[in-house]
């Protein structure tokens, strides 16, 4: 980011990414908004000396980490727009101790994973390696995340029928009772967010607001500008930044 972005960017950047990931609101919330006054001023994100708790290795293993997820292609990945330092950054200034316990324990486990499929640290595997291991981490938060959103559904679904249950007649609540005697076990809707679901909100977000991904993976006009209400579109073509 840069000094003079404002709210509007990081608000329609949080929505943007937002949708991109199904609509599901990012770890962080509102306080991804007010972050970016802090990125401004005091709360700088260095990659040299680290972030918060953060070191300089562990901004460099977010770097690849954002960098296998949006590599270089046509235009500077994610690594080239220092994304790994915005990702530190938001976790200090925007999570809560949970989640922020939740993101930080993430970083070991990749190297873990990474041992584990590879015989090699995250830093030392080939781009290949890379791209297979955070492919089934994205598999396996896809399918935690589906799997909270049915939970949250059967919730509901049990909650209303406890609603229309306590106006049943009591031979017939009794009999309803009586129904589901083995219920099968379910997947809680507490269940913490998968550290890679967190990994990859930050990536994508810090990635489409900084001036690489503004103004290179996207089209970027400063404001204030002309107003064009219809404006040809060729397929293909790289989506608009939003204004500043």
């Amino acid at each position: 980011m840069t000094d003079h972005d404002g709210m509007i960017d990081r608000r329609e950047a949080v929505r943007r990414v937002s949708a991109l990931l199904g609509g599901i609101s990012l770890i962080g919330g509102s306080a991804l908004l007010a972050a970016c006054e802090r990125e401004g001023s005091s709360a700088r994100a260095d990659s040299a000396n680290g972030v918060g708790a953060f070191t300089a290795e562990d901004i460099a293993l977010l770097d690849e980490i954002a960098d296998t997820i949006l590599p270089e292609t046509t235009t500077p990945g994610a690594k080239a727009a220092k994304v790994g330092a915005f990702m530190a950054l938001m976790v200090t200034d925007t999570y809560k101790p949970p989640e922020a316990k939740i993101f930080r324990a993430g970083l070991e486990k990749v190297d873990e994973e990474s041992r584990r499929a590879s015989g090699k640290r995250f830093m030392e595997a080939t781009p290949q390696q890379r791209l297979a291991l955070i492919e089934r981490l994205d598999r396996d938060q896809k399918a935690q995340a589906d799997a909270r959103d049915s939970a949250r559904k059967m919730k509901t679904g049990e909650e209303a029928a406890q609603k229309a249950d306590a106006k049943l007649p009591d031979q017939r609540k009794e009999n309803a009772e009586g129904t589901d005697a083995n219920p099968a076990p379910r997947i809680t809707v507490d269940e913490p967010t998968h550290y890679f679901r967190m990994m990859k909100e930050l990536a994508m977000l810090g990635y489409f607001t900084s001036e690489i991904g503004s103004t290179m993976a996207m089209r970027y006009v400063e404001s204030p500008g002309r107003f064009d209400p219809c404006v040809p579109y060729v397929k293909g073509e790289t989506s608009w930044a939003p204004h500043a």
